[in-house]
């Protein structure tokens, strides 16, 4: 069928139809308690020795004991790669919190240094460090270094951290199974003119939580919406039973939690809808990242572009008519639905350019209605998942105030998902409990900057 063909009948308007498929993605408040009392269950499993091997949420130690005190002092450098082409290289100079200066620098990685030997990743990234070192003049210091490092690791100390498997697009050799610190401390006495004895490695959330605790004495949790879902939190160590840390050891640690896999043991089949399913199945890890396939931006679009084909399965929506370009999978975006949320109702402008390169030219306002209402749902739904996981943390915390912060895309950005987020969290979390949701200000350089400074202040830096 030609797009010139698509859209020349007259409508079939029933918006019954279309909420009666959209209907499993409303979950009563009910259901979203059940979440996060399960969630609460989760978290204790995957803190007890006896049950963490087996638990699908991973709630992984990094050592990161100490959050920053505001006494730091010195030159500190953070480095962060973070999956995409861009790597940003970050020198703070804390004087007081009043008093914070930052220099910055973006490096654009060559796409060729994805996929080829990991000593040609590292070994630019020890160019980029020169060039910026000596660009401040501090060739001949000794630094340390916080390196924001998005991938998978398996930690023993906060100066350890082997690769358990590349993602985003990465497959370097010979880097997974081994430490990625000491592969960029080779790197750097490799090129012999800059010194960065102290390095320490953590992850984008812990970055966020890091920095947001320079700020906010109450930081406790750090949460990123984005293409991938993070979130790290402050433990108590005598709840953590794996971490051996003697009678010296801190009274807390962040944890990162990685609960993308929320639900892979059918515990969520209970709000898991016909899409979700499909989604899933249609997937290049089947079973795999349930919690993730339900809330980030990777398939909020797809979840969208799978309710608007069975609506026009049945009639309800572009006149029973498919487009080359609604067949394709993902070709619809949390961009999109950003857009759309974000345009007022009865304008229509911008769904219908959007309808235009789905291969529509002709929607009618009906249609319109339906695609702003089915973006809406599925973006709530997002939100509110995320809420009843940040709901189960603020219970098993049991601060009276926490707060909260977040980064990404998503909430940045698109339209009313903060505020959703934080009225939802505020019926789940138990009344005694208070929070506040503060955007991240510093990117997770600077995060990974003060953990350097927080842990080698007194090792030589004034």
């Amino acid at each position: 069928m030609s797009e010139e063909d698509i859209g020349d009948s007259e409508p079939l308007n029933d918006h019954s139809i279309v909420e009666e498929i959209c209907e499993p993605f409303i979950l009563s408040d009910d259901k979203y308690r059940q979440i996060r009392d399960i969630f609460l269950d989760e978290i204790a499993r995957g803190l007890c020795k006896y049950t963490l091997k087996n638990a699908y949420v991973k709630f992984l130690m990094t050592f990161v004991e100490k959050l920053p005190s505001g006494c730091e002092r010195g030159n500190f450098l953070g480095l962060d790669l973070d999956g995409t082409t861009l790597l940003r290289i970050i020198l703070i100079n804390p004087h007081s919190k009043e008093d914070f200066q930052i220099e910055g620098a973006n490096y654009e990685l060559p796409e060729s240094l994805l996929t080829r030997p990991g000593d040609d990743l590292f070994d630019f990234l020890a160019e980029c460090l020169s060039k910026f070192i000596y660009k401040y003049e501090l060739q001949q210091d000794e630094l340390s270094l916080g390196f924001t490092f998005s991938f998978p690791l398996k930690q023993n100390k906060l100066t350890r951290g082997v690769l358990l498997s590349w993602t985003k697009g990465f497959s370097c050799s010979g880097v997974v199974g081994h430490d990625v610190v000491d592969l960029l401390q080779q790197a750097i006495k490799r090129r012999g003119d800059i010194h960065i004895p102290n390095i320490v490695i953590l992850n984008e959330t812990t970055s966020t939580l890091i920095s947001c605790a320079w700020q906010y004495r109450e930081a406790k949790v750090g949460l990123i919406v984005d293409t991938a879902i993070s979130i790290s939190y402050l433990e108590k160590t005598k709840h953590i039973d794996q971490f051996k840390g003697g009678v010296n050891a801190s009274p807390t640690m962040i944890i990162n939690c990685e609960f993308d896999n929320f639900g892979n043991d059918g515990l969520l089949d209970f709000v898991r809808t016909p899409i979700d399913l499909t989604l899933d199945n249609d997937s290049v890890n089947v079973g795999q990242q349930v919690f993730g396939k339900m809330t980030s931006t990777k398939y909020l679009g797809e979840i969208v572009r799978l309710i608007m084909l069975k609506c026009v399965d049945a009639g309800a929506m572009l006149r029973g008519n498919y487009s080359d370009q609604i067949r394709t999978p993902m070709s619809f975006n949390i961009e999109f639905m950003s857009k759309i949320e974000a345009e007022e109702a009865g304008n229509d402008s911008i769904i219908r350019q959007i309808f235009e390169i789905m291969g529509y030219k002709r929607p009618s306002v009906e249609d319109c209605e339906h695609l702003r209402y089915i973006c809406n749902l599925v973006s709530n739904r997002s939100a509110y998942l995320i809420a009843a996981i940040l709901a189960a943390l603020i219970n098993h915390i049991g601060d009276p105030f926490v707060i909260i912060g977040v980064d990404g895309s998503v909430y940045r950005k698109y339209p009313a998902y903060s505020e959703r987020l934080r009225k939802q969290l505020r019926k789940l979390a138990r009344p005694e409990y208070t929070f506040s949701l503060k955007l991240a200000e510093y990117n997770p350089g600077v995060g990974a900057a003060l953990l350097a400074a927080t842990t080698f202040a007194k090792k030589g830096n004034p």
